[in-house]
C-alpha cells in the first residue's frame, strides 16, 4: 500500500473507485452467467429489487445498519422472492414471467414505501439505494492489517471470494443443472438446493453492491456481461472468463468516462457496460446481426451461382440452338444485383467464360453443375419412390433441396433409390464425380 502514498488524491481515489468497482462487478457478471443460462435473468432483478423491505425491515427490528443484520434481512426477501414465484408459476397457474414481475414489483413498491416512512433522520437514502455513490467510496474507510482502505473494499472482496469459491466447488453441480435440472437430479445432483443458495447468493451479492452500484444498477451487472458472453462463446469457462473481463472493462472504462462528463460513475459503468451489449449484438462472429446478414448473403449468392450453373448445365443438356448472353442469363434467375454478382462470382471462379454475347460452362463449371443437377434428380426419384408426390409436384421442393444435397448424401441416396441412371422425367442423372475445389477467394 506505500506505493499509494506517493499518487495524488484524485489519482488514488480513482484507482479506488476502478478497483472496488471491478471486483463489484465482477462478482455480479460470476452470478449472473448462471441466471441467463437458466434463463433466470428476470429473477436475477426481482431479487435485485426485492431485497429492498428486507433491509429496511432488518434495520427496524435491529435499530442499526450493520451489514450482518442487512444480510440476513436481504437473504430471507430473496429466498421468499424465489418461493412466491416459483410458487406462483407452478400452483397459481401464473406465467414465469408474470408471477416474477406481480412479485418484485409489490415487494419494490412495499421497500420503497418502508423507506420513507422509517428512513427519516437515518443513513438509508433511497438515492443511494437506488442509485450507488461509487465515487465516494474513498471517504469512508477503515484501517485492515495495519492499513487504511475503503470500508467497501472490506464488504465486497468476501463476496467475490464466497462467490468464486462457490462456482469452483460446485462447477461440475452447476454445469449439469444450469442445462438439464432434470438430468441433474437423476445423477444425485440436489438441482433445487442449488437454485436456492445460487439465489441466495444473489442475495448477498446485491446487499453487498448497494453502496457500490445501488439496487437498480446492480441488475446491470448482473444480466448485461453474462448475456453479452454468452453472444460470444457457447463454452461456460470461456462465457464466465469473458463475462469478468466485460465487468472489469466496465469498471475501468465507465470510470473514466465518469470523471470525463462529470456524471454518476456507477451509471455510466452501466452504459458502458450496455455498449459491449450492442457491439456483440451487431458484431458477434456467430449470433451478431452483421454475421447473421453476411452469412444470409453468402448463402443466397452460392444459390444463385448454383442456380446459374445448373440452368447453363441444362441447356447444354437440351442443345439449345444458341447461349445464353450474360443479361438474358442474369435475367434467367431472378436479376438485381445479386444474379449480376453471382455470374461476376462464376466467371471470377474459372466455371464459365462469357463476353458479350454468351455465357458458357468451362470444364470445372460443367462438372461442379452436374453435381447440382444431379442432386436435384436424385432428390425428385426419392420423393417420388418413398413420398408418393406427383411428377408435377417434385420439381419445386427438389430445386431448393439441390443446394444442401452434398456428396455423401447423394450416394446415400443413389444407394436407396437403387437408381438406374434417370430421374422419374426420364432424364439422365449425372454420374457423382466430386466437384473441384475452389481455388478462388471470393
Amino acid at each position: 500500500m506505500a506505493w499509494l502514498q506517493s499518487l495524488s488524491p484524485d489519482t488514488e481515489t480513482t484507482l479506488w473507485v476502478m478497483l472496488i468497482g471491478a471486483m463489484t462487478n465482477t462478482a455480479c457478471a460470476l452470478l449472473g452467467c448462471y441466471l441467463v443460462l437458466r434463463r433466470m435473468s428476470l429473477l436475477g432483478d426481482a431479487i435485485s429489487h426485492a431485497v429492498l423491505p428486507g433491509l429496511v425491515v432488518a434495520f427496524i427490528l435491529s435499530g442499526t445498519l450493520n451489514v450482518g443484520y442487512m444480510f440476513l434481512g436481504a437473504l430471507a426477501v430473496g429466498l421468499l422472492t424465489s418461493a412466491l414465484t416459483e410458487t406462483l408459476h407452478r400452483h397459481g397457474g401464473v406465467a414465469e414471467d408474470a408471477a416474477m414481475g406481480v412479485v418484485f414489483t409489490s415487494l419494490f413498491a412495499l421497500g420503497v414505501i418502508l423507506i420513507k416512512r422509517y428512513g427519516s433522520g437515518v443513513d438509508l437514502d433511497p438515492g443511494c439505494v437506488l442509485e450507488g455513490l461509487l465515487e465516494f467510496v474513498d471517504l469512508n474507510r477503515v484501517e485492515v492489517a495495519g492499513h487504511s482502505v475503503p470500508r467497501a473494499l472490506v464488504s465486497i472482496a468476501p463476496v467475490l471470494a464466497l462467490n468464486l469459491l462457490f462456482l469452483v466447488v460446485f462447477w461440475k453441480e452447476l454445469l449439469v443443472s444450469s442445462f438439464d435440472p432434470a438430468l441433474a437430479t437423476t445423477m444425485g445432483f440436489r438441482a433445487g438446493l442449488l437454485h436456492y443458495v445460487l439465489m441466495a447468493l444473489v442475495a448477498l451479492t446485491t446487499v453487498a453492491s448497494f453502496e457500490q452500484v445501488g439496487s437498480i444498477l446492480v441488475i446491470a451487472m448482473l444480466i448485461v456481461p453474462g448475456a453479452t458472453a454468452h453472444l460470444l462463446t457457447d463454452r461456460l469457462r470461456t462465457m464466465l472468463g469473458l463475462a469478468a473481463a466485460i465487468a472489469v472493462a466496465s469498471a475501468v472504462l465507465g470510470q473514466l468516462a465518469a470523471t470525463r462528463w462529470n456524471t454518476n460513475t456507477a451509471g455510466m459503468m452501466s452504459v458502458v457496460a450496455g455498449m459491449f451489449y450492442l457491439a456483440a449484438v451487431c458484431f458477434s462472429p456467430r449470433y451478431g446481426m452483421l454475421s447473421v446478414l453476411v452469412g444470409n448473403f453468402r448463402n443466397a449468392l452460392t444459390i444463385v451461382r448454383e442456380d446459374l450453373l445448373a440452368m447453363l448445365y441444362r441447356l447444354e443438356e437440351l442443345a439449345a440452338e444458341r447461349p445464353l448472353g450474360p443479361r438474358e442469363a442474369i435475367q434467367a434467375v431472378g436479376g438485381g444485383v445479386l444474379a449480376t454478382l453471382g455470374l461476376w462470382s462464376l466467371a471470377r471462379r474459372g466455371e464459365i467464360q462469357r463476353d458479350h454475347s454468351a455465357v458458357r460452362l468451362t470444364e470445372r463449371g460443367r462438372r461442379r453443375a452436374s453435381q447440382i443437377v444431379r442432386s436435384h434428380r436424385l432428390w425428385e426419384a426419392y420423393l417420388v419412390r418413398y413420398l408418393g408426390l406427383p411428377l408435377d409436384h417434385v420439381h419445386e421442393p427438389a430445386a431448393h433441396m439441390e443446394h444442401y444435397i452434398g456428396g455423401r448424401l447423394q450416394e446415400q441416396l443413389a444407394a436407396d433409390l437403387e437408381q438406374t441412371g434417370t430421374d422419374p422425367h426420364g432424364r439422365q442423372i449425372p454420374h457423382g464425380e466430386p466437384p473441384p475445389a475452389s481455388g478462388t477467394a471470393e
